[in-house]
């Protein structure tokens, strides 16, 4: 039997690190946007006839072997640990091979592990009978790489992943519920650049630390959060009037924003990217993911995404990206 997934990655507008319990539950209303992009995380299962398991990530050039009377030792396995978690979780019964790898570029901030967690979890669940049910994946997802990261991890880009699309993830404490956003996606496409600045993410946001401080009572935190909510509540309106001059302006002054909640957001290259972007057309620029590198994307002007591009395309280590937006979420087939 052979299984194959995909699913694809994110563009975060708004609301940023509100996603991680419990921070939005002190913020009511709290909210996200994302658009998923074309830039998929894959996974390729093969059933083997014997006890063999084999793990094996392209992207990393990576690949071990084990066998089932041995996974209970990928519990604590540090060579591709997310896999490794993942198959001890569902602990399948059968040899296989399973491969994966990640069209976006690493450390790109565009949710690569999140997205990579939801396309083995489809393929995993597949691969033991369809064992959960489509709403369990992002629990699961979320619950696997806090274990990996030993720390609280945020919500949104599991929603992404699994549906695809522009949406509104809204947090509240009776649950977190997605809201598709029927909006004129191909103005979105038009108006935005995304580019990778050549520097994998370093994490420009300590998002433990900020999760603490806000916990401890860090009231300059507080307040930027609530700014932050406004934002991702404002942007939503805007998006669903498709009134595009309010995006532009809701996006230019959320970057200050961020900034605020972490001066470590960009780097020097950023900064430099970000000025020449703004002077050839980009009204506002979204640093993607926590920040520190990865990716960066800008909302322009009307009819100037080619101008911002090939501006961009001149400096050194520099690469845009080239995306669509994705309504298709998770996709599991089996050969």
């Amino acid at each position: 039997m052979i299984i194959e997934s995909s699913a694809p990655t994110r563009v975060d507008l708004a609301g940023g690190t509100i996603d991680i319990p419990p921070l939005f539950l002190f913020h009511e209303g709290a909210a996200t946007v994302n658009f998923a992009v074309s830039l998929l995380a894959h996974c390729r299962i093969k059933t083997r006839n014997d006890n063999k398991i084999i793990l094996e990530s392209i992207d990393r050039g990576e690949k071990f072997e084990t066998s089932l009377e041995n996974i209970g030792d990928l519990k604590n396995e540090p060579r591709l640990e997310l896999l490794s978690k993942l198959v001890y979780f569902f602990n399948p019964e059968t040899g296989f091979e399973m491969t994966t790898e990640s069209k976006a570029p690493a450390g790109a901030g565009l949710a690569g592990s999140s997205t990579l967690n939801i396309a083995c979890i489809g393929a995993l669940n597949k691969l033991v009978g369809n064992r959960y049910a489509p709403e369990r994946f992002i629990p699961i997802a979320a619950a696997g790489e806090s274990q990996g990261i030993k720390g609280p991890t945020g919500y949104q880009d599991y929603y992404s992943a699994q549906y695809g699309g522009v949406s509104a993830i809204h947090f509240r404490p009776d649950g977190m519920e997605r809201e598709a956003l029927a909006i004129d996606t191909e103005t979105l496409q038009k108006r935005i650049v995304v580019i990778y600045t050549g520097e994998p993410r370093n994490s420009g946001t300590n998002n433990w630390e900020i999760t603490k401080n806000h916990i401890d009572g860090d009231h300059e935190i507080f307040n930027i959060f609530e700014g932050i909510r406004d934002t991702s509540l404002n942007l939503r309106e805007a998006l669903l009037r498709n009134d595009w001059t309010a995006v532009g302006e809701i996006l230019r002054e959320s970057y200050p924003q961020r900034k605020r909640l972490s001066p470590n957001i960009t780097t020097p290259q950023m900064d430099l990217l970000i000025e020449k972007a703004l002077n050839n057309g980009a009204i506002a620029a979204k640093v993607c993911g926590a920040g520190g590198g990865g990716c960066i994307a800008f909302f322009c002007e009307e009819d100037a995404k080619k101008q911002v591009e090939n501006a961009l395309a001149e400096e050194a280590g520099a690469e845009v990206l080239d995306w669509r937006l994705c309504n298709e979420g998770l996709t599991v087939n089996e050969i």
